[in-house]
């Protein structure tokens, strides 16, 4: 799959994840990630992945399919195949979830359920991300991405 597209984040953050592996997040606060263990757990469980892109604003986000000098990669499940990618302010939380209206930033893009590992990669304001299929969806890390 290849495809781009352009989100605006207020906290410089990028966010991948599966709706379904988050629904338990649903009436959590809006914004039960910027909590940073929260944040690592849910991302060493391979349910969603943040991207801490350094700075607020627009950024080009390139699907592509693999990345040779990547900054680094993730692994992450995707139990439906219904996965969001786009400003972290738009995480589930708060009784809200992505739901493809206008004032959402980002894309639901269809992918085959099991587990992925997601390479990474900025380029100034563009975030190029590749998806492989893995076996794995967990993660050791202790300290957030940022890219």
């Amino acid at each position: 799959m290849t495809k781009t597209f352009s989100v605006i984040t207020d906290t410089a953050t990028v966010v991948v994840f599966d709706l379904a592996a988050m629904k338990h997040r649903l009436s959590d606060t809006p914004d039960w990630w910027s909590i940073r263990e929260d944040e690592l757990h849910e991302t060493n469980q391979g349910n969603i992945a943040f991207f801490n892109v350094g700075q607020d604003g627009k950024y080009d986000i390139a699907i592509v399919q693999d990345i040779a000098d990547e900054d680094g990669e993730v692994y992450i499940g995707f139990p439906s195949g219904k996965v969001f990618i786009g400003a972290g302010e738009d995480t589930t939380g708060g009784d809200l979830e992505p739901d493809g209206s206008e004032s959402i930033q980002g894309d639901i893009l269809e992918f085959t359920p099991g587990n992925y590992k997601v390479k990474y990669k900025k380029d100034g304001g563009k975030v190029f991300l590749s998806f492989l299929t893995s076996e794995s969806k967990n993660n050791n890390f202790f300290d957030p991405i940022r890219i």
